[in-house]
């Protein structure tokens, strides 16, 4: 179990955001398999406040979900308080700080893992959220900008003086984007430095890979994030294998009800037009691997209309 401020977290295995996968749709169906804890697709907290129909997209909350944690970026701490304080008042139930987006159009914007460049601004933003909500905030930071400054356990620790509740740590640098390997181990000096909760994060694609990342980094618990393309349930198949479960992966059967109702979600989420275009990905990594799949995947990215696809779908799994 995890504390994060008030709020309890029933298990040790979460879901990272993604931007451009975990949205609602996905969220909801990893919950259904058990994760304990989802977070939003990164929003531009400057978009947040303007409340665009995007960023009211994604911060969308389901009643089925608990808690809520949505993700924001940005670089002005003024800024960053009222989108936080607006999704407090919208229902969420965790803020969560980006210092780990590693993509140019967020660095270059000074969002993201550009932060770590700047602890005292990345400080006053931490700040400045603690003091707009009464919710908890966590905060997702890289190890550092490059090799020369991991400077990781320093801001983590400001955030935690200022009231962060718990730290994820990529361990990666942001000049490594997501080449080479995560470095684990790294994240024990996080956690060595702390008293909140600290997360591992990168390359947990398994409940070996899972084992390994807690043992080298002695965190509180692991965050699953591209492993989790195409397998909705591998944050449930990996608490119980930690626990020395048996987990029995769906059937060919049930992935082809797991893909359907992923699609019709999508499609009720966004409407037809956005969501196929939206759903193609998860579509490829949910067939990944079964023959004669490249096939299917050519058919589907050029049909446009939804009960063409759902064909597509039923005949191929």
């Amino acid at each position: 179990m995890i504390k994060i401020g008030n709020i309890k977290i029933d298990g040790n295995v979460l879901l990272a955001p993604m931007s451009g996968v975990t949205d609602l749709p996905f969220r909801k169906l990893v919950k259904k398999f058990g994760a304990p804890l989802l977070i939003s697709e990164m929003i531009a907290s400057r978009a947040m406040i303007m409340q665009t129909k995007d960023s009211l997209k994604k911060c969308q909350k389901d009643e089925m979900i608990y808690p809520n944690s949505v993700q924001l970026a940005g670089c002005d701490p003024e800024v960053m308080a009222q989108a936080a304080k607006l999704n407090e008042e919208l229902g969420a139930d965790i803020i969560d700080i980006n210092y780990g987006c590693p993509v140019k159009k967020v660095v270059n914007g000074m969002a993201g893992s550009a932060l770590m460049k700047d602890e005292d601004l990345a400080a006053r933003i931490v700040d400045a959220v603690v003091r707009a909500v009464k919710i908890p905030v966590t905060v997702k930071m890289r190890m550092g900008w490059n090799r020369e400054n991991l400077n990781a356990p320093s801001l983590a620790k400001k955030c935690e003086d200022l009231g962060a509740k718990m730290i994820t740590i990529h361990g990666r640098t942001r000049c490594q984007m997501y080449t080479g390997n995560a470095a684990w181990g790294f994240v024990k000096n996080v956690k060595d430095t702390l008293t909140i909760p600290v997360i591992v994060n990168g390359d947990i694609k398994n409940s070996d890979d899972a084992r390994t990342a807690l043992e080298q980094s002695d965190a509180d618990g692991v965050m699953v994030g591209r492993g989790a393309y195409g397998k909705p349930w591998l944050i449930e198949k990996i608490s119980r294998e930690l626990k020395g479960e048996i987990y029995q992966e769906p059937t060919r059967d049930e992935l082809r009800d797991i893909v359907l109702n992923h699609f019709k979600d999508m499609v009720d989420h966004y409407g037809e037009r956005t969501a196929i275009p939206l759903a193609r990905k998860h579509i490829g990594w949910y067939s990944a691997g079964i023959p004669e799949s490249a096939q299917f995947r050519a058919k589907v990215n050029i049909t446009p209309e939804y009960e063409d696809v759902k064909k597509m779908i039923e005949e191929f799994f």
